[in-house]
């Protein structure tokens, strides 16, 4: 194996989450039990720090026909709102044409608030249903991998381009960068929102870790891959979305001066070790600790003959479920929104996803989609007054 940003052969484990299944590789019924497994670790690259993965599941496996939808969560289309309106208000608000290119643009809840703004939009979507609902949506989108060949077959130019949660999952590292150099303008923006691994590290969010995130970034690893394309990281932000973003503002180099924040953002990332393999081993053994805490407490509550009822099934959740050990022994089911997964099982635990709106509420929700805490709270208000229990299995520190 070869570092996917620089090259180099040589890298220490970081983390070992075992053999999983691909996360959101939700089963049919004649498939439980016949889904195939990986390894799923961390390796750190000795280099250049960029933590990342040293299995790769094929994209095509993964994300040809993914049943994620953005525009299910309140608070991811609001964000994705906001983010919209500041890159508009910072750099193209004199504009009369401005036009934005989203890679990985899912059901264009993204583009969407980019049009209201008065932007020509386009999306590159790698699933067939879901860029079907975008175009439905009135969101032009090509359903497509995002690379140079796709990007040459465009073959225009653009003030924004963006990839909110997908630049970290990409196969094709170089090809991708290369095209968004290539057809970003000369003072456009590329906007690339990631995980970030010092947040992840800091929550214990190993559930973060999965086989369609094949990089995690760090302001100083993200720099390093786009500075060997003539791109520089000129502005970032956090955002607690997600459990702990990353907002960066991209260029071409020279275009824009870098911020005095991102420089203080740079000084506090180097300060807490975060690129350093003592962080891993400490994350691992955090990690551990995490698995302890939580099946205790679902041994506990299956004790007292409680009915436990998974809430959401994020991606992520197949991770914490397989590496917890967590089944049909203390969960009922998984409990979704999102209709395109109605009836069908989780990767290697084996539970049966149902839509909210058709259950009566039991009496825990383990809540996978810990994320969205604030949101899920305000949602079930009702519940909770009835004695509803919500645990949430990892609490951000942001």
């Amino acid at each position: 194996m070869l570092c996917r940003i620089c090259g180099h052969s040589h890298f220490v484990l970081g983390i070992d989450l075992g053999t999983q299944p691909w996360g959101n590789h939700f089963l049919k019924q004649d498939m439980v039990g016949k889904e195939p497994f990986y390894p799923l670790r961390v390796v750190v690259c000795e280099k250049c720090s960029c933590a990342q993965l040293d299995y790769t599941v094929k994209k095509e496996v993964m994300f040809s026909e993914h049943t994620y939808l953005s525009g299910i969560t309140r608070s991811l289309a609001e964000h994705f709102e906001q983010t919209a309106q500041t890159v508009d208000q910072r750099f193209f608000s004199d504009k009369k044409t401005k036009s934005v290119l989203d890679i990985g643009s899912n059901d264009g809840t993204q583009l969407k608030a980019y049009q209201r703004l008065g932007y020509e939009v386009l999306g590159v979507e790698s699933a067939k249903t879901v860029s079907e609902i975008a175009v439905k949506n009135g969101i032009p989108t090509l359903n497509a991998f995002f690379n140079l060949e796709t990007a040459e077959k465009i073959g225009k130019t653009f003030d924004v381009v963006n990839a909110s949660g997908v630049f970290f999952h990409l196969e094709e590292l170089h090809s991708v960068t290369e095209a968004i150099r290539k057809y970003l303008k000369t003072k456009g923006v590329f906007v690339v929102q990631f995980l970030y691994m010092k947040s992840i590290i800091e929550n214990t969010a190993f559930d973060q870790i999965y086989h369609e995130h094949l990089l995690y970034y760090t302001l100083k690893t993200l720099s390093a891959l786009l500075n060997l394309h003539g791109l520089e990281l000129f502005d970032a932000e956090f955002s607690s979305i997600h459990g702990g973003t990353i907002i960066g503002y991209v260029s071409h180099q020279g275009s824009y001066r870098a911020t005095e924040k991102l420089k203080q953002m740079e000084e506090t990332e180097e300060k807490s070790g975060c690129n350093t393999l003592a962080a891993y081993v400490d994350f691992s053994r955090k990690t551990e600790e995490l698995k302890r805490k939580n099946v205790e407490f679902l041994e506990k509550r299956k004790k007292e003959k409680k009915k436990i009822f998974g809430m959401g099934a994020p991606v992520k959740g197949n991770t914490l479920l397989n590496y917890f050990g967590i089944g049909p022994q203390f969960l009922e089911c998984l409990v979704e929104k999102n209709e395109l997964r109605k009836g069908l099982f989780s990767p290697g635990s084996h539970l049966p996803i149902l839509i909210e709106k058709e259950i009566q509420p039991p009496d825990v929700y383990y809540v996978l989609a810990w994320n969205f805490k604030k949101e899920i709270l305000q949602n079930n208000e009702r519940l909770i007054k009835n004695g509803v229990e919500f645990y949430f299995p990892i609490e951000p520190k942001a």
